[in-house]
């Protein structure tokens, strides 16, 4: 909703997409309850999905679960009239431009825009969380807003620099049965930490502590990593690891982009341990680079700590592709 000209999240509902094998019964709900609850009848739709979408926006073919995503059965089988898909890091693109840069609960400031910033540079998004998401905002005049691309980047091939980080990767081939190259989702990502965890406990150099069996008996080893990575050596030393190969790939990524209006950083990872954004592991790598250090020392880093952008962006997407229908942009 809409309220003093801001947007208002009325309510959300959470279904575990690994517990479900179709998005239309926890659409078909969620139709519902928006109904009943406060008799709002939606009829336009968008929906964010881990993926490669189809050109058209209809369909995708989901990364990390068995099932898919097709706009036309959505239509079919629920009240909706419409129903656009876009890749989930757009949505939080598109979220981007309703979050209040001043308020700490939805943006946790690293460096700040230099003044000789422009107002219309270009943006981007990078997140580790399940997967590792990119995606580069252009600013739209007539809109007046920013636009996201989708990507894949996350899927590219890690650099290693030397002989200890080509042994991580041949342990991260063996250890996941990969036989191609690495990519950078396999060591930045929830599975990236465990990986990186299990690389460090095998070489010896890291003694057990009294976490070590909740460790490695969680469910989520990554959570686990996380809550200890200031009382665990093992654990303090992969998220160094984690840290400092966030900071490389955020540096391509915002000298790809030439991101000079703000590089994001999003996922659930990232806002529970933003701490790691400020420190030499990740800036000095950051900034590590030949000949266009002096960009990326003027580019500026923010966390996303407001964990409904992306629903917020869904909502704004479900808009601008409504007004492309009618013409209006």
């Amino acid at each position: 909703g809409v309220k003093d000209n801001s947007l208002k999240l009325l309510f959300s509902l959470s279904f575990k997409s690994k517990e479900i094998n179709s998005l239309i019964p926890a659409v078909s709900e969620t139709l519902r309850y928006a109904s009943n609850k406060y008799d709002i009848v939606v009829e336009d739709s968008c929906i964010g999905a881990a993926g490669v979408v189809m050109p058209s926006q209809d369909y995708v073919k989901l990364t990390n679960v068995s099932w898919d995503v097709n706009s036309a059965e959505l239509v079919q089988n629920t009240s909706l009239k419409s129903a656009v898909v876009i890749n989930d890091f757009q949505t939080i693109g598109y979220g981007i431009n309703l979050l209040d840069h001043k308020n700490p609960n939805d943006i946790f400031i690293v460096k700040s825009e230099q003044e000789k910033n422009q107002k219309m540079a270009t943006k981007s998004i990078l997140g580790a969380g399940t997967g590792l998401g990119k995606s580069i905002l252009i600013y739209d005049e007539h809109f007046n807003a920013y636009i996201p691309i989708p990507s894949e980047g996350g899927h590219g091939d890690f650099p290693a620099r030397d002989s200890f980080e080509l042994g991580l990767i041949d342990f991260v081939k063996k250890f996941r049965n990969i036989s191609q190259p690495v990519t950078y989702e396999e060591l930045l990502s929830g599975r990236g930490i465990e990986s990186i965890y299990m690389f460090l406990k095998q070489s010896g150099k890291f003694i057990e502590s009294r976490y070590s069996n909740e460790i490695e008996s969680s469910n989520d080893k990554a959570v686990a990593i996380s809550k200890h990575r200031k009382d665990d050596e093992l654990c303090a030393g992969t998220f160094r690891l984690f840290t400092k190969f966030y900071g490389r790939c955020a540096k391509n990524f915002a000298l790809d982009s030439l991101s000079i209006g703000g590089l994001y950083i999003a996922s659930g990872i990232a806002a529970k341990n933003k701490d790691i954004f400020t420190t030499d592991e990740f800036l000095l790598e950051f900034e590590d680079a030949y000949r266009r250090s002096d960009v990326l020392k003027e580019t500026p880093i923010y966390v996303i700590n407001n964990y409904d952008v992306s629903l917020y962006g869904a909502c704004f997407a479900a808009m601008y592709n409504k007004k492309k229908l009618e013409g209006e942009i």
